[in-house]
């Protein structure tokens, strides 16, 4: 927005401001509900609700609540460039927004769309309540490509299977193109009774103060939009040209890091999506389209999954597949403990494990892998692991977080079987051929030669002894897991 024409609120003195709501679009390019407020030549009021937990709605994790932070703080900034601010506030929307509407005089409000049951209820109450006061209330897409009652089956309800949903969504047609930053933005004097209402940043208490835990979250992330388009330009630059190859690579910086910029509205999907196509057409387009083909199926993937969230809201709780309603799962907090710290004694999924701890990230395929070991080695309810992922994934994602845990234990739609069970031995030295993942996360065993890295177990027996003052051996024979998992599975059938 650093091209956006500075213009003072007295510019349109008398005209009735617009409050614009940042919900999960914290950013100024590509946002619909703010470039159309902006295009009405009106002034703009700015806010943001961290909306109180309670009922159905389910409060962020701690490192999803650090990127909230920084994102909101990137945000204020980038207004704050261009003669604005974004108002802060902590409480129920249905109070709060109504509240700086009316003290404003505001005769319009606009958002980009949410899908989560309870937060579209709140919508939708807002938008009668509205209504009725004769005040514009407008939402927009400023989320996804597809929204999720635009697609349908043929015999019009809602799909079950990936490869239908993502070939009804590409021949539906092309994403819009992205809308530039407004170039000329007016911001409304803010009346005192809401000034002081409004909160500090530090207020809302999303950072962690004692203890701070997010140091080296820090080190490893930058937060907000120009961070997003930084490191989008990154991927293209050095990551994309191999994705295909190389994006279940964990040791190989192959895959784009995007997805807290998505979950965050950082950057729209719409600008990842149209600047990854000109990247792999730029001049010629008879260029192998493979690496954009792969990435978008990805981006579909997270359609897909707020399709499915859209349509069954109880997802993070409920199995899609309600034969898993019976599986016997384990109660096993020692070992749950083991995997949430990294202690399980098999190194790709402590590595994993650990890597999450540590910045709030992890690779795909080996989010793949410890969750096939927490729910089918260890025979732990995903609901647990999901739970977790929640909590420390700074990308922890309502529709992609429940989607991909029941995908991996069998009980969603379009899922990998139960009966598919991740070996963590062969995951990594597939994916992790020379162990540098497993080293950089798990430096106890970064002394072991190649071979012995994914099995530590096998090493001779005076370094075993010494492995075992620094690293566990294996909580459980992963053989023996296969078969009481297949098992209990048999016992659903």
């Amino acid at each position: 927005m650093a091209d956006a024409q500075i213009l003072s609120p007295d510019t349109s003195a008398g005209a009735a401001p617009i409050v614009v709501w940042f919900r999960d679009d914290l950013r100024v390019g590509d946002n619909p509900a703010f470039h159309e407020a902006a295009e009405t030549g009106r002034p703009l009021v700015c806010i943001y609700v961290e909306e109180v937990a309670g009922g159905d709605v389910r409060p962020l994790g701690g490192a999803a609540r650090w990127w909230l932070h920084g994102s909101l703080l990137e945000l204020d900034k980038s207004l704050q460039e261009n003669g604005g601010r974004l108002l802060l506030f902590c409480g129920a929307a249905e109070e709060i927004v109504p509240f700086v509407v009316a003290a404003c005089q505001a005769t319009a409000i606009f958002w980009n769309r949410r899908y989560l049951k309870a937060a579209r209820r709140i919508d939708e109450d807002l938008k009668d309540t509205f209504k009725q006061q004769g005040i514009d209330a407008r939402s927009f897409n400023g989320h996804l490509l597809y929204e999720p009652w635009t697609l349908s089956t043929g015999a019009k309800t809602p799909f079950k299977m990936f490869s239908p949903f993502w070939r009804a969504a590409q021949t539906s047609g092309e994403p819009g193109l992205p809308l530039p930053a407004p170039l000329r933005v007016y911001f409304h004097t803010v009346p005192q009774e809401v000034e002081v209402r409004s909160l500090p940043l530090e207020e809302l208490r999303l950072e962690p103060a004692s203890p701070d835990w997010a140091g080296s979250m820090r080190a490893e992330w930058q937060r907000g939009e120009r961070a997003a388009q930084s490191c989008l330009n990154t991927f293209i630059d050095e990551g994309f040209a191999f994705y295909a190859e190389s994006r279940d690579r964990p040791d190989l910086s192959a895959t784009s890091r995007l997805s807290p910029y998505l979950r965050f509205g950082n950057i729209s999907v719409r600008q990842v999506w149209h600047q990854l196509s000109a990247a792999a057409y730029g001049q010629d387009p008879t260029l192998d389209t493979r690496n954009l083909e792969k990435f978008k199926s990805e981006l579909g993937w997270r359609e897909f999954s707020y399709h499915l969230l859209y349509h069954n809201p109880d997802m993070a709780k409920q199995n899609f597949r309600k034969e898993f309603d019976g599986l016997g799962w384990r109660s096993d907090p020692k070992g749950l403990a083991a995997w949430q710290r990294g202690r399980t004694g098999y190194p790709l999924v402590d590595a994993g494990m650990r890597e999450l701890w540590m910045t709030g990230f992890m690779h795909n395929r080996v989010r793949m892998v410890t969750a096939s070991f927490l729910v089918k080695d260890l025979l732990i309810d995903w609901r647990e692991g999901e739970a977790w992922f929640w909590d420390t994934l700074v990308d922890a994602d309502a529709a992609n977080n429940a989607a991909s845990w029941q995908w991996v234990t069998g009980s969603g739609a379009d899922a990998a079987p139960f009966s598919r069970i991740f070996n963590p031995v062969l995951q990594g030295e597939k994916f992790d051929p020379n162990g540098n993942y497993v080293r950089q996360w798990v430096p106890e065993l970064a002394h072991l030669p190649t071979k012995l890295i994914h099995r530590p177990w096998d090493a001779p027996e005076p370094l075993r002894l010494q492995l075992r003052d620094v690293y566990p051996d294996p909580i459980i024979d992963h053989g023996k897991a296969r078969v009481r998992a297949l098992e209990a599975l048999s016992l659903l059938q």
